[in-house]
């Protein structure tokens, strides 16, 4: 074996302590089907010497009866153990794999590639550090490598391998071109994932080009080995040792003079005397002892399993979690996260569902299907459910807080399972979303369907139907003004006009919007954008109805202005600038907001103790200081003659 070493015949307790200490790797492969993910760890296995002579003997036999080298060695019977993984030549389950070497140990799970299987591919990466994505050279970038390589980049696994396969096969002949041209490929695509290590090594599996020593095949690349790569990438800053959190799995009470608290530590590292709080109780204490089956120790980090006692006494049982007092995680019973979906049977939104959360299990359910992810492009998408094997941004809300990182920053508080009830089985894998420092409604732009999505693909009633019934072209107004320049009394004067006219009409008012849909808002600039944003998803489903849209709101930033022109469409978007001056608006102030502005009282007032962006290039403007309301009124639906939405 490659890893033995002199001490194991002079001194054996040596060994297996250095043996102790070497730094654990997990990693995975995965790729598309029969791009040679099993031959590719047989191999490394068999030139590495880390195969035992029995095992090698077996697979030998095996190779000549199920092999797929026409009779000759097959390396992937070494991972491929199921029966019917080698009578299809497939990997069906998850496959692990231990080994060391001289410098490191190892876990290596082959996952596999068919789409299918997709929910096993993700259990695989879990928990590794590092994933190997091969690509078949003669076929190059396929559906299934992006897949994976999203879930990859989902996972939060930094460091990425891809491996160009079989580049011994006739028509690719080692082709630096061909190798270049794939790296190019996937560079293209890999730009809009999160990949912040990424490297690219060509190969042949089956010969065992550049696993374990330098392929004379391929003089032209100079990089590192793979076998080497794997010894050698530097993972020690993958860990956060920053914040400490500890779940409580178990209290140990074994006498009436002991009470410790058991668990895994999560992340960040702990030390005697250092003052903790319990949550969700938020009770304070300071670190008594911390025990380990060894002994005591001073200090401990991830992911030892230790026992916590306190100074003083505390009531936490399992399911709490012990973290360091000034760097607490959020407590919510609302998030957002990305889900994969495991289950044949579809996610129905509003059922409740087991989550499993670090030690807690709480009951909760899907509240919103935000969107769902196509893998193939990283479109975003509306969906009414989530179907085996897809992704999709969720927000669950859960009948208790849980106590919880964004999944970037912390794998494993980041991390949550969904349980079917009754069946007791895994419905999805969560990674939960990090919704900024700002509060939980930070405005998510970013993170929505993209404007041009449509429900028509939702509905059975297409727009040019619902035209003709309504004898015009959907669209929607938005008036935008300071406060008390007469937006809303316009706005109400054109829906007389058209409904008066007998066309479908329907106002959007920024107060009415904010006494319901938005009274869980303030007045910063996230949240006016936030305010604006969810006005503009009803301004566009009242579009999407066939109806005509009056939306009356202040909207003091041009920038939010355009993303509500790009979520509704620009080709049915019109701004309407009621320009009325600042103090006339001052004059029709009923409500005392302006003068509370003055003293200090309203932040963020548009006008006065925040800016209003006066639109560059308004489709109208209207002053309703020199200009009647029936006057901007009959403005406003020459506007839309014009335009062709009414007639």
């Amino acid at each position: 074996m490659s890893h033995q070493s002199d001490l194991i015949a002079t001194d054996i307790d040596a060994y297996l302590k250095q043996h102790e200490q070497k730094q654990l790797l997990r990693f995975i492969t995965c790729g598309s089907v029969d791009d040679g993910k099993s031959t590719l760890i047989g191999r490394l296995l068999y030139d590495s010497k880390l195969v035992y002579e029995d095992e090698l003997a077996k697979v030998q036999s095996d190779s000549v009866r199920q092999g797929s080298v026409a009779g000759g060695f097959d390396p992937s019977l070494f991972m491929d153990g199921l029966k019917e993984e080698r009578e299809q030549g497939i990997t069906i389950d998850v496959a692990y794999r231990y080994f060391s070497t001289a410098k490191r140990k190892f876990i290596i799970a082959d996952t596999p590639g068919h789409e299918q299987y997709t929910r096993n591919m993700a259990t695989g990466a879990s928990s590794a550090d590092l994933a190997i994505i091969l690509i078949d050279a003669r076929h190059g970038v396929l559906t299934q490598t992006r897949r994976h390589s999203f879930i990859v980049s989902l996972l939060g696994i930094r460091h990425v391998v891809v491996a160009v396969n079989k580049m011994d096969i006739d028509g690719v002949d080692y082709s630096e071109d061909r190798f270049n041209e794939i790296c190019d490929d996937y560079r293209s695509f890999a730009t809009r994932l999160d990949l912040p290590d990424l490297h690219f090594i060509p190969i042949s599996a089956l010969n065992g080009d550049n696993l374990v020593d330098r392929s004379e095949n391929m003089p032209w690349y100079t990089g590192s080995t793979l076998m080497n790569f794997l010894e050698t990438v530097y993972i020690g800053s993958d860990r956060n040792l920053q914040d400490f959190r500890l779940p409580v799995q178990l209290v140990n009470r074994p006498n009436l003079n002991f009470r410790g608290f058991c668990g895994t530590i999560a992340s960040g590292i702990i030390r005697k005397g250092e003052e903790i709080t319990v949550l969700p109780s938020r009770q304070k204490s300071k670190v008594k002892e911390i025990v380990t089956y060894d002994g005591n120790l001073d200090e401990a980090y991830a992911p030892l399993a230790v026992t916590l006692t306190l100074e003083d006494e505390i009531d936490a049982s399992r399911g709490d979690m012990i973290v360091r007092s000034g760097n607490l995680p959020r407590s919510e019973s609302d998030v957002e996260a990305m889900l994969v979906w495991m289950n044949e049977e579809a996610m129905v939104p509003g059922k409740t569902y087991l989550v499993k959360h670090t030690t807690q299990t709480v009951p909760g359910n899907v509240e919103t299907l935000a969107y769902k992810v196509d893998v193939n492009d990283l479109h975003r998408m509306p969906a009414p459910t989530l179907e085996l094997n897809e992704i999709g941004r969720v927000r669950l809300s859960l009948s208790a807080p849980i106590h919880h990182d964004p999944y970037r920053r912390n794998r494993t508080t980041g991390a949550i399972i969904l349980v079917d009830r009754i069946t007791n089985a895994t419905v999805a894998a969560g990674m939960i979303l990090d919704r900024g420092t700002t509060g939980s409604h930070k405005s998510v732009w970013d993170d929505e369907v993209s404007a041009d999505d449509s429900s028509d693909a939702l509905s059975t009633v297409t727009s040019e139907e619902r035209a003709a019934r309504f004898g015009q072209k959907p669209a929607t107004v938005l008036l935008t003004g300071l406060t008390g320049s007469g937006k809303t009394s316009i706005a109400r004067a054109v829906e007389r006009k058209l409904f008066d006219a007998g066309r479908s009409v329907a106002v959007v008012d920024g107060e009415f919007v904010r006494r319901g849909l938005s009274r869980d808002l303030g007045f910063s600039a996230d949240d006016r954008s936030e305010n604006l944003r969810r006005s503009g998803h009803l301004a566009h489903t009242l579009n999407d109805a066939g109806l005509i849209c009056l939306a009356s709101l202040v909207a003091p930033s041009d920038d939010v202005r355009q993303k509500v022109g790009k979520l509704i469409g620009e080709d049915q978007f019109l701004v309407v600038h009621v320009a009325t001056p600042l103090e006339v608006c001052r004059e029709r102030d009923t409500k005392g907001q302006y003068a509370k502005a003055d003293a200090g009282e309203l932040s963020n007032f548009p006008g006065v103790t925040a800016k209003y962006d006066v639109p560059t290039n308004p489709d109208l403007a209207v002053d309703a200081s020199t200009t009647s309301i029936a006057e901007c009124a009959d403005a406003v639906v020459e506007l839309l003659k014009s335009k062709g939405f009414i007639k």
